[in-house]
């Protein structure tokens, strides 16, 4: 019995969409509230500005212990989030209410 070599069947590679990597990369102008948790009011591209709320999370130890999904929000985030928990997923929808083209 011989043995045959499966062809690789894999999904062909989707090219990246170039205008879709300027807009991500688009500097945006954050709100007053969201500014004082970046650290400054400075126009900031929005995955800087997910890195920066995630950095501030985890100094602040503000997800959840049991349900790590969930982001309990203190007296800074409450007004970029809207309430006080919120799970991760829905974050970044908040944030961007914060931010505006510059």
């Amino acid at each position: 019995m011989s043995v045959q070599l499966m062809e690789d069947f894999s999904m062909p590679k989707k090219k990246t969409n170039p205008a879709f990597l300027k807009m991500a990369q688009m500097p945006l102008k954050p709100s007053p509230q969201l500014a004082e948790i970046l650290g400054s009011p400075a126009p900031i591209s929005r995955p800087q500005v997910a890195k920066k709320v995630w950095a501030y999370i985890k100094k602040h130890k503000l997800q959840d212990p049991k349900k790590r999904r969930e982001i309990v929000a203190d007296e800074k985030l409450k007004p970029v989030f809207g309430k006080a928990r919120l799970d991760m997923f829905q974050m970044t929808k908040a944030i961007s209410k914060h931010l505006k083209k510059s």
